[in-house]
Protein backbone atom coordinates (compact mmCIF):
# COMPACT_ATOMS: atom_id res chain seq x y z
CA UNK A 1 0.00 0.00 0.00
CA UNK A 2 1.30 3.47 -0.87
CA UNK A 3 0.88 5.58 2.24
CA UNK A 4 1.57 8.88 0.46
CA UNK A 5 -2.14 8.97 -0.41
CA UNK A 6 -3.16 8.39 3.21
CA UNK A 7 -3.70 11.08 5.83
CA UNK A 8 -1.27 11.56 8.69
CA UNK A 9 -3.85 10.26 11.16
CA UNK A 10 -4.51 7.12 9.10
CA UNK A 11 -0.78 6.39 8.94
CA UNK A 12 -0.30 6.79 12.69
CA UNK A 13 -3.35 4.68 13.47
CA UNK A 14 -1.68 1.92 11.48
CA UNK A 15 1.79 2.58 12.91
CA UNK A 16 0.50 2.42 16.50
CA UNK A 17 0.14 -1.35 16.15
CA UNK A 18 3.92 -1.76 15.84
CA UNK A 19 5.17 1.44 17.54
CA UNK A 20 6.73 0.83 20.98
CA UNK A 21 6.94 3.63 23.60
CA UNK A 22 10.71 3.97 23.32
CA UNK A 23 13.40 5.10 20.90
CA UNK A 24 13.40 2.05 18.65
CA UNK A 25 15.81 2.95 15.84
CA UNK A 26 19.21 4.71 15.48
CA UNK A 27 17.72 8.02 14.34
CA UNK A 28 15.34 8.15 17.32
CA UNK A 29 18.11 7.22 19.73
CA UNK A 30 20.33 10.03 18.40
CA UNK A 31 17.37 12.44 18.53
CA UNK A 32 16.53 11.45 22.09
CA UNK A 33 20.11 11.86 23.26
CA UNK A 34 20.20 15.38 21.81
CA UNK A 35 16.79 16.28 23.23
CA UNK A 36 17.68 15.08 26.74
CA UNK A 37 20.94 17.01 26.54
CA UNK A 38 18.96 20.22 25.91
CA UNK A 39 16.02 19.46 28.22
CA UNK A 40 15.35 22.25 30.75
CA UNK A 41 14.89 21.36 34.40
CA UNK A 42 11.39 19.88 34.66
CA UNK A 43 11.49 18.84 38.33
CA UNK A 44 8.34 20.06 40.07
CA UNK A 45 7.01 21.60 36.87
CA UNK A 46 3.94 21.08 34.69
CA UNK A 47 4.95 19.76 31.26
CA UNK A 48 3.06 19.21 28.00
CA UNK A 49 4.26 16.29 25.87
CA UNK A 50 2.87 17.54 22.57
CA UNK A 51 2.15 15.01 19.80
CA UNK A 52 3.25 12.43 22.35
CA UNK A 53 2.77 9.33 20.19
CA UNK A 54 3.17 6.24 22.33
CA UNK A 55 4.56 8.28 25.23
CA UNK A 56 8.33 7.80 25.22
CA UNK A 57 8.96 11.38 26.36
CA UNK A 58 6.08 11.31 28.85
CA UNK A 59 7.87 8.48 30.64
CA UNK A 60 11.22 10.26 30.56
CA UNK A 61 9.68 13.50 31.85
CA UNK A 62 8.09 11.71 34.77
CA UNK A 63 11.40 10.01 35.51
CA UNK A 64 12.92 13.53 35.59
CA UNK A 65 10.45 14.36 38.40
CA UNK A 66 8.02 16.57 36.52
CA UNK A 67 5.11 17.44 38.82
CA UNK A 68 2.61 16.66 36.07
CA UNK A 69 2.89 15.50 32.47
CA UNK A 70 0.00 16.01 30.06
CA UNK A 71 0.36 13.79 26.99
CA UNK A 72 -1.53 15.10 23.94
CA UNK A 73 -1.97 13.36 20.61
CA UNK A 74 -4.65 13.16 17.92
CA UNK A 75 -4.24 9.39 17.48
CA UNK A 76 -6.22 7.31 19.98
CA UNK A 77 -4.34 4.02 19.33
CA UNK A 78 -1.08 5.82 20.13
CA UNK A 79 -2.51 7.41 23.28
CA UNK A 80 -3.62 4.00 24.56
CA UNK A 81 0.07 3.10 24.97
CA UNK A 82 0.84 6.13 27.16
CA UNK A 83 1.25 5.17 30.83
CA UNK A 84 1.13 7.40 33.94
CA UNK A 85 0.72 10.77 32.16
CA UNK A 86 -2.64 12.54 31.86
CA UNK A 87 -3.83 11.76 28.32
CA UNK A 88 -5.64 14.23 26.05
CA UNK A 89 -6.85 13.51 22.51
CA UNK A 90 -6.72 16.73 20.49
CA UNK A 91 -5.04 18.49 17.59
CA UNK A 92 -1.73 20.17 18.26
CA UNK A 93 -2.97 23.08 16.13
CA UNK A 94 -5.78 23.94 18.57
CA UNK A 95 -4.72 23.15 22.13
CA UNK A 96 -7.58 22.69 24.65
CA UNK A 97 -5.74 24.46 27.47
CA UNK A 98 -5.90 27.88 29.05
CA UNK A 99 -3.11 30.40 28.52
CA UNK A 100 0.11 29.97 30.53
CA UNK A 101 -0.90 26.44 31.58
CA UNK A 102 2.56 24.85 31.27
CA UNK A 103 6.12 25.49 32.40
CA UNK A 104 7.62 23.38 29.62
CA UNK A 105 6.42 22.07 26.25
CA UNK A 106 8.25 19.14 24.62
CA UNK A 107 7.43 18.03 21.08
CA UNK A 108 9.35 15.28 19.28
CA UNK A 109 9.43 14.75 15.50
CA UNK A 110 6.02 16.32 14.84
CA UNK A 111 6.42 19.87 13.50
CA UNK A 112 6.28 18.49 9.96
CA UNK A 113 2.68 17.46 10.65
CA UNK A 114 1.62 21.04 11.44
CA UNK A 115 -0.59 22.66 8.81
CA UNK A 116 0.76 26.14 9.60
CA UNK A 117 4.06 26.71 11.41
CA UNK A 118 3.08 30.21 12.59
CA UNK A 119 -0.18 29.00 14.12
CA UNK A 120 1.70 26.07 15.68
CA UNK A 121 4.26 28.36 17.32
CA UNK A 122 1.53 30.78 18.44
CA UNK A 123 -0.43 28.00 20.16
CA UNK A 124 2.67 26.70 21.93
CA UNK A 125 3.60 30.20 23.07
CA UNK A 126 0.04 30.78 24.31
CA UNK A 127 0.04 27.76 26.64
CA UNK A 128 3.54 28.48 27.97
CA UNK A 129 3.87 30.63 31.06
CA UNK A 130 6.23 33.66 30.86
CA UNK A 131 9.76 32.32 31.20
CA UNK A 132 8.64 28.85 30.14
CA UNK A 133 10.63 26.64 27.76
CA UNK A 134 9.87 24.92 24.46
CA UNK A 135 11.98 21.99 23.28
CA UNK A 136 11.19 20.36 19.94
CA UNK A 137 12.75 18.18 17.28
CA UNK A 138 11.80 17.44 13.70
CA UNK A 139 12.91 15.61 10.60
CA UNK A 140 15.34 18.09 8.99
CA UNK A 141 14.13 19.96 5.86
CA UNK A 142 17.35 19.04 4.04
CA UNK A 143 16.71 15.35 4.68
CA UNK A 144 13.19 15.64 3.29
CA UNK A 145 14.42 17.47 0.18
CA UNK A 146 17.09 14.78 -0.30
CA UNK A 147 14.30 12.21 -0.58
CA UNK A 148 14.50 10.64 2.86
CA UNK A 149 11.22 9.63 4.48
CA UNK A 150 9.89 8.35 7.80
CA UNK A 151 8.47 4.98 6.84
CA UNK A 152 7.58 1.67 8.42
CA UNK A 153 6.34 -1.79 7.48
CA UNK A 154 3.12 -3.09 9.02
CA UNK A 155 2.30 -6.68 9.95
CA UNK A 156 1.47 -7.45 6.30
CA UNK A 157 4.88 -6.12 5.15
CA UNK A 158 3.22 -3.14 3.44
CA UNK A 159 5.24 0.10 3.54
CA UNK A 160 3.66 3.24 4.98
CA UNK A 161 5.22 6.70 4.70
CA UNK A 162 4.38 9.56 7.04
CA UNK A 163 3.31 12.76 5.21
CA UNK A 164 5.61 15.67 6.05
CA UNK A 165 5.48 19.43 5.52
CA UNK A 166 8.81 21.18 4.90
CA UNK A 167 9.42 24.22 7.10
CA UNK A 168 12.85 25.70 6.50
CA UNK A 169 14.94 26.56 9.55
CA UNK A 170 14.63 30.26 8.82
CA UNK A 171 10.86 29.92 8.56
CA UNK A 172 10.77 28.23 11.96
CA UNK A 173 12.90 30.99 13.46
CA UNK A 174 10.63 33.69 12.04
CA UNK A 175 7.52 31.91 13.32
CA UNK A 176 9.05 31.59 16.79
CA UNK A 177 9.96 35.27 16.90
CA UNK A 178 6.48 36.28 15.75
CA UNK A 179 5.00 34.18 18.58
CA UNK A 180 7.21 35.86 21.17
CA UNK A 181 9.62 32.95 21.59
CA UNK A 182 13.37 33.46 21.88
CA UNK A 183 15.39 30.62 20.32
CA UNK A 184 18.28 29.72 22.62
CA UNK A 185 19.85 26.68 20.94
CA UNK A 186 19.66 24.97 17.55
CA UNK A 187 21.29 21.60 16.89
CA UNK A 188 21.52 19.57 13.68
CA UNK A 189 22.08 15.82 13.84
CA UNK A 190 24.12 14.78 10.81
CA UNK A 191 24.78 11.46 9.12
CA UNK A 192 28.14 10.10 10.19
CA UNK A 193 28.66 12.88 12.76
CA UNK A 194 26.00 12.83 15.48
CA UNK A 195 24.37 9.76 13.94
CA UNK A 196 27.04 7.05 13.95
CA UNK A 197 25.30 3.91 15.24
CA UNK A 198 25.84 0.86 13.04
CA UNK A 199 22.74 -0.81 11.58
CA UNK A 200 21.82 -2.88 8.52
CA UNK A 201 22.87 -0.90 5.46
CA UNK A 202 24.55 1.84 7.52
CA UNK A 203 27.87 1.66 5.65
CA UNK A 204 26.18 2.69 2.40
CA UNK A 205 24.10 5.39 4.09
CA UNK A 206 27.10 6.87 5.88
CA UNK A 207 29.03 6.85 2.61
CA UNK A 208 26.30 8.33 0.38
CA UNK A 209 24.79 10.80 2.85
CA UNK A 210 27.82 11.83 4.91
CA UNK A 211 27.15 15.13 6.68
CA UNK A 212 23.48 15.39 5.68
CA UNK A 213 21.38 16.87 8.54
CA UNK A 214 18.67 14.37 9.47
CA UNK A 215 17.13 15.90 12.59
CA UNK A 216 16.74 19.46 13.85
CA UNK A 217 16.51 20.11 17.62
CA UNK A 218 15.47 23.54 18.91
CA UNK A 219 15.16 24.99 22.40
CA UNK A 220 13.33 28.29 22.92
CA UNK A 221 12.12 30.40 25.83
CA UNK A 222 9.05 32.62 26.21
Amino acid sequence: MNATVKSTLQVYERWAQVYPPLAHNPLMRAEQQAMLGMLPDVAGRRVLDLACGSGRYSRLLLEANAAQVVALDFCVPMLRQVAAADRVCASMMHLPFQAAAFDVVVCALALGHATDVRLWMTELARVLRPGGSLLYSDFHPQAVRAGMTRSFKDETDATWTVPHQIYEVGCQQEAAAAAGLLIETVAELRVGVELTEAFKGSERIYRDWQGLPLVLVVRARK
